[in-house]
């Protein structure tokens, strides 16, 4: 396990329904960091928004820009994270002076999750509607729940 982190919650105990989802987050390292709730998704949380769930449903039950299709696609996840004055870089390295999100993708390349990387270069995810996770690299989610990298984005702070 990566030093700072032990793969427990605030109350010291491994949350079972994390470490199954996500096999490689026990040797990435994590920390539950808030309680569950419905009232954001991580496409939110990535870029600090914590009252509302973005999706581009077809429905329009969830929030999503007017102008941005409402389709789950990368290349519409990435207009979204633009408006909020994000830009595409090449990796997920900390990097002085910047924040950086990661867009996750499953093997068909539709996005699945977003993590917004914290200024110490540890990672904050919202699981679903679970819990909030603090983890030492996007790495720790990889696999079938989430997939992989498929868009990495910073801003300058």
């Amino acid at each position: 396990m990566k030093p700072g982190f032990t793969g427990v919650s605030k109350r010291g105990m491994s949350d079972p329904l994390i470490n199954a989802a996500f096999p490689k987050i026990l040797a990435e390292g994590y920390r539950v960091t808030s309680p569950k709730t419905n009232q954001y998704n991580c496409i939110a949380w990535a870029i600090e928004i914590d009252s509302k769930w973005f999706w581009p449903d077809q429905m329009g039950q969830f929030y999503w820009p007017s102008d941005i299709p409402r389709e789950a696609t990368l290349q519409n996840f990435e207009l979204l994270y633009k408006k909020y004055g994000y830009e595409v870089c090449d990796n997920s390295l900390a990097e002085n002076g910047y924040l950086k999100i990661i867009v996750y993708v499953d093997s068909l390349g539709k996005p699945t999750h977003a993590s917004r990387q914290l200024l110490t270069g540890k990672w904050t995810s919202k699981l679903g509607q679970s819990q909030d996770i603090e983890h030492n690299t996007p790495d720790a989610l990889f696999g079938d729940a989430y997939g992989n990298i498929g868009l990495v984005m910073k801003k300058q702070i």
